[in-house]
């Protein structure tokens, strides 16, 4: 008896979702991170405005301490920093790619690091001191409330937290407003500049907590990073740019604090 050999499996089709399946996917993501987040900014706003302390006398807590005592607070930071970037993973799960680049629709290719990596810090440099500028000048006319980008006591383990939450912010940002939301909503037919128009509002919409000056700077830093991202295709430099704005400012508060306790909200 002479065995056939079985017929050959065709294989699986991943069909294009349908557009609502999109939308719906979008609202998801969105709803387990940013989007959340960008909904309590504007109810925190609209506190901060009817409350009877001038918004310019108000303290925002970028990194607050959550526990009064420390093992639990380290245990709180760590956390609440790892499960933020589940939306981050589930980002990499819905874009990844059977073949190389797994990541390549998020403009993760693992070529040309160090070239990407100098071009976040010129980024840095290009960003940096008009950003600091904007909110000198946003604190002088009530724009902003006063930022406290480190609310934790000194620790052993008060840096490294720090480094995390800036590696955190970085990664939930870019990885879902630049690289998720552009791959599909280019998906979805939109055009370049309605992708960056509406995910630099949405950049700028979570900063709301922090005054409406924070709108104006974040949406011009959304604007900047949308149309160099639309050129380029690549994450990394503005993942490396991110991250370096915010360790700095999360890690040198406590020198420009003491420094300029005026800027800050503090007494001299």
């Amino acid at each position: 008896m002479t065995l056939r050999p079985a017929p050959a499996l065709a294989p699986l089709e991943h069909p294009t979702p349908s557009r609502a399946r999109l939308w719906w996917e979008i609202a998801i993501v969105l709803a387990l991170g940013l989007g959340q987040s960008a909904v309590y900014a504007i109810v925190q706003l609209a506190y901060r405005l009817t409350d009877e302390k001038p918004l310019a006398d108000q303290v925002a807590t970028l990194n607050p301490s959550r526990s009064d005592r420390e093992l639990f607070d380290l245990i709180y930071q760590v956390l609440s920093i790892g499960f933020s970037i589940v939306p981050v993973l589930l980002v990499c799960f819905l874009l990844w790619q059977s073949s190389r680049p797994h990541l390549g629709l998020l403009g993760l290719d693992g070529t040309r690091v160090g070239r990407d990596t100098g071009r976040g810090i010129l980024l840095v440099l290009a960003i940096g001191f008009p950003g600091l500028a904007l909110y000198v000048v946003g604190r002088m006319l009530g724009l902003f409330v006063a930022v406290n980008p480190a609310g934790l006591d000194a620790h052993w383990w008060t840096v490294p937290i720090l480094l995390l939450a800036a590696a955190r912010a970085s990664l939930q940002e870019e990885f879902v407003v630049l690289g998720y939301l552009f791959a599909r909503l280019k998906q979805l037919g939109w055009g370049p500049w309605a992708i960056i128009i509406a995910t630099s509002v949405l950049r700028a919409s979570y900063h709301l907590y922090q005054g409406p000056g924070a709108f104006i700077g974040n949406f011009a830093m959304g604007m900047l990073f949308g149309w160099l991202f639309l050129r380029t295709g690549r994450l990394l430099p503005f993942l490396v740019a991110h991250f370096l704005i915010d360790t700095a400012v999360f890690v040198g508060y406590p020198w420009a604090a003491a420094t300029w306790p005026a800027l800050f909200g503090l007494p001299a």
